[in-house]
């Protein structure tokens, strides 16, 4: 069973979401502040964690970045902050996604189910029969290991930035639509979110282009979508 980890110090808001995770067929852990949720996490190592930002002490932000020096155990971010710049921050620092308050447990629920998806798709999963080990230039991928080297040397991806990248070189030459690049990533509930695609294309550039500012691995077309190679 899908153990679910959820940081957040409005009892009744926690409670709430606990028993409509449970009846979702969840197991959810709870904590009230971070160092608690820290303590929890290595403990019972959660499948997924969903961390407010607004917690005493220790605050989500904080918190966050403890967590994936820890392991990358996917994150949703629970907070009442909305602007776009916090909303960059969270996935700056690691979170995986990001959700305003108020929330509904049912909208939670989808977005839980969402992110699990996406971190349990293998990348080769339409042919066992293809190459596990990609390349372009000097840029070499392999799906297997979920390992990508620059000039022999590895680059540590997270596992977001791994699925869009094999995306992209296994379908290379070919421009991808922003559409299917985020329903293939991300999931179908995702597919009008164009600022996280291209949040993490800019997130990759910056750790496999030689030049940040003149890509030469990722292209894109304005308003269509992406190719690589």
């Amino acid at each position: 069973m899908t153990t679910l980890l959820l940081i957040e110090d409005d009892y009744i808001l926690s409670e709430t979401l606990r028993l409509t995770l449970t009846q979702k067929g969840f197991t959810v852990e709870t904590a009230g502040d971070a160092i608690t949720g820290l303590q929890k996490a290595y403990a019972i190592k959660p499948d997924l964690i969903i961390l407010d930002i607004m917690l005493p002490g220790m605050d989500g932000w904080q918190a966050c970045e403890r967590f994936r020096e820890m392991s990358d155990v996917p994150i949703i971010m629970l907070t009442a902050v909305g602007s776009n710049q916090d909303i960059v921050k969270g996935l700056n620092l690691g979170a995986d996604d990001y959700i305003v308050k108020p929330v509904t447990a049912d909208e939670l629920t989808a977005r839980v189910k969402a992110l699990l998806r996406r971190v349990s798709r293998v990348p080769e999963k339409h042919s066992r029969a293809r190459a596990k080990i990609l390349s372009c230039d000097y840029l070499v991928v392999d799906l297997d290991k979920h390992e990508v080297t620059v000039d022999g040397k590895r680059v540590d991806l997270s596992p977001t930035e791994f699925r869009l990248l094999s995306v992209l070189i296994r379908h290379k030459g070919r421009m991808l639509p922003h559409e299917f690049l985020l329903n293939e990533v991300w999931g179908p509930e995702y597919v009008g979110d164009i600022d996280y695609l291209r949040l993490y294309v800019s997130y990759l550039r910056r750790k496999i282009e030689k030049e940040f500012n003149k890509p030469s691995l990722i292209h894109n077309e304005w308003g269509v979508g992406y190719r690589f190679g």
